[in-house]
């Protein structure tokens, strides 16, 4: 801090807010960009083990959901998705060798090149967002009480995106009804019909674990 007319300046703000500035033009760019890659290809790849890592690979897609790994190998999976010019979301709810807590987000920045985190817990979230990652809020509704609760959670996160499980399209039609973030339906999306019916009813894209959806 420096003095000027008696008066205190402190000279850390102006580099913060210009800091501020940046992340949200970098988040307004990523947002065009997800945005433009699933109006191409609306279809999502998630993977839950090596041999759907390697397909995904070889799929053609630009975004992957990783549902699987742990403390010693999150950074070789990652690696392999960017490398192969592919954006990669975490899923650190499934990773193994880390507590639920948000120190997971702060390995995944500092040693990963994933653009994005998926989490069913809204803290994890807002932490994840506060760093700079694109964010996807796992919703699981599995009764009205979980429905009632969507706008409570995301309240707290402040999402990009919702993810939807299970990916029915009444359920993805009434949650459209509580919110503008845009839905991806998850969860039992098992053929090109699931896909169709999950599109109609409001969904910007599906993710599925199946390989045969992928190239729908």
């Amino acid at each position: 801090m420096t003095s000027r007319a008696g008066k205190w300046i402190d000279l850390a703000k102006p580099k913060a807010i210009k800091g501020k500035t940046k992340q949200r033009m970098l988040r307004c760019e990523m947002s065009k960009k997800i945005a433009a890659i699933l109006d191409n290809n609306p279809v999502i790849p998630a993977i839950k083990n090596d041999a759907g890592l390697e397909a995904a690979l070889k799929a053609d897609c630009e975004i992957v959901f990783i549902l699987y790994g742990d403390i010693l190998n999150i950074v070789d999976i990652t690696r392999k998705i960017t490398e192969s010019g592919k954006i990669a979301f975490v899923n650190v709810d499934l990773l193994e060798g880390f507590a639920t807590k948000e120190i997971v987000i702060h390995y995944i920045r500092q040693n990963t090149r994933a653009e994005g985190i998926l989490s069913s817990k809204a803290s994890m979230l807002k932490t994840a967002k506060a760093m700079g990652f694109y964010t996807i809020h796992r919703l699981f509704v599995i009764d009205s009480f979980s429905f009632d609760n969507i706008g409570k959670q995301i309240a707290i996160s402040q999402p990009d995106y919702l993810e939807i499980l299970p990916g029915w399209p009444r359920l993805i039609s009434w949650v459209m009804e509580t919110t503008k973030i845009p839905i991806i339906s998850g969860g039992l999306i098992c053929c090109k019909e699931d896909v169709i019916a999950a599109l109609k009813a409001g969904a910007n894209a599906i993710c599925s674990t199946n390989p045969e959806v992928w190239s729908l």
